[in-house]
């Protein structure tokens, strides 16, 4: 039976990489093919439609509510010109040095990512700050790959995915964040030492991104229109990340907070009413994918988490997971690879599924799948040429997404490599 369901894995993820499904829908087909195939009952206890389906659905509830808030922040971060104001402020002080307009460009992009994360946050920090660095000579690829990994460095503190990996690893807040923290200095150290060395090995490129001066009078005309946010305001990102690593405050009550600061610091009162529905309407757009696919999330750990299946997958995993702690670092690093192109390490993909046997069957406690899924995050979030802030990154730059998996990937595996060594000293 275990075989038979591993086989079945195996299905939804060719279905995947060949994108004859939607990875959300590949999901819950998989969950109820699962479900099925060890035994569970239509309807009652244990069943397809009462557990995996009527359960699993809402199981990440609170994570999607997470995800639409940072989405309403990201939202009035860009429709206040905050992001926009951070960054042009940062390119004016690094001034005609390529690795100062870099670095400053990668900080802002840490501050956006821990406000929203995947696409959006990359169109926050990239709409300006790509061409900016690309007219100082950032080869191409390297301002794609800034973005990239500056969003990285904020991944850590991006409080949705807390609420994410509490939710479907069981874990208090408290130990997603202790260990998010001691995941940050590799992801800093990695950004710092991608701009660093890809800026100067690559050299000096002179060339301008025509595409991307075309595609910005948009943006130019609010900024016209609006002006710079004031300074107090672009204080907006820190504000939630404060609350919730300082004060120690629960996620949601610390999103809505940034919400508030954002729009009373930049927003006449007369026209927050109309503003706070017209970014509330547009997060609820921007956060449409990601909840939709948390939906199937939690639907997958629903159907591994069966007795059927825990039964009859604990005997293969067990023989296959290796227990000593330096084997487990050698061997979770060599398979990082398999987090990339929607693969069955993919956190946000049959990745989750895999993480629920390993904690429903005992193979490992839950704090140790959280290092491994979170240092696999990591590199999902920067180097996979199918995530969506990569192939929007990518293709404002003017270059692939994959010559950008190329260039980031080294220093992303590093990153995967750091926090499993911090798992297996930890947590094993």
């Amino acid at each position: 039976m275990g075989v038979v369901i591993l086989l079945v894995m195996a299905a939804g993820v060719a279905a995947m990489l060949s994108r004859k499904l939607p990875t959300a829908f590949a999901l819950v087909v998989l969950a109820v093919v699962i479900a099925f195939v060890s035994g569970a009952p239509l309807t009652g206890e244990n069943s397809v439609l009462d557990t995996v389906l009527q359960e699993g659905a809402p199981a990440l509830a609170a994570t999607m509510i997470a995800i639409l808030l940072g989405s309403w922040l990201g939202k009035l971060l860009e429709e206040t010109g905050i992001a926009g104001t951070l960054v042009r402020k940062i390119v004016e002080f690094g001034g005609d040095r390529p690795v100062f307009v870099a670095l400053g460009v990668l900080a802002v992009s840490a501050l956006v990512g821990t406000v929203t994360g995947s696409a959006p946050a990359a169109m926050l920090a990239g709409l300006i700050g790509i061409p900016a660095m690309i007219a100082v000579g950032i080869p191409k690829v390297t301002a794609a790959g800034t973005i990239l990994m500056g969003i990285a460095v904020g991944i850590p503190f991006e409080l949705p995915v807390w609420q994410f990996f509490s939710t479907a690893l069981e874990l208090p807040v408290d130990t997603v964040r202790g260990f998010m923290v001691k995941l940050f200095p590799f992801a800093l150290v990695a950004a710092v030492a991608y701009v660093l060395v890809e800026s100067r090995r690559r050299g000096v490129e002179h060339t301008w991104s025509l595409k991307s001066v075309r595609e910005k009078p948009v943006s130019r005309s609010r900024r016209q229109l609006l002006g710079d946010a004031p300074w107090y305001a672009l204080l907006t990102p820190v504000v939630p990340l404060v609350l919730a690593l300082g004060f120690e405050l629960a996620i949601i009550p610390s999103l809505l907070a940034g919400v508030l600061y954002a729009l009373v610091t930049t927003t006449r009162p007369r026209d927050m009413n109309r503003r706070l529905l017209r970014t509330l309407y547009g997060g609820f757009e921007v956060a449409a994918p990601p909840i939709t696919l948390f939906v199937a999330i939690g639907i997958l750990l629903a159907a591994v988490k069966l007795p059927g299946a825990v039964d009859a997958l604990e005997p293969l995993v067990k023989a296959v997971s290796p227990q000593n702690a330096v084997l487990f670092v050698l061997v979770f690093t060599l398979l990082v690879p398999l987090c990339l192109y929607r693969g069955p390490l993919n956190v946000f993909g049959l990745g989750a599924g895999i993480a629920g046997v390993l904690i429903a069957t005992g193979i490992y406690p839950a704090v140790a799948v959280l290092g491994m899924a979170t240092s696999y995050n990591q590199v999902f979030g920067v180097a996979d040429p199918t995530s969506t802030q990569t192939v929007w990154s990518a293709q404002y730059a003017g270059v692939s997404p994959q010559q950008v998996m190329v260039r980031t990937l080294p220093y992303v595996w590093a990153v995967a490599l750091g926090g499993l060594c911090v798992t297996a000293a930890t947590y094993l």
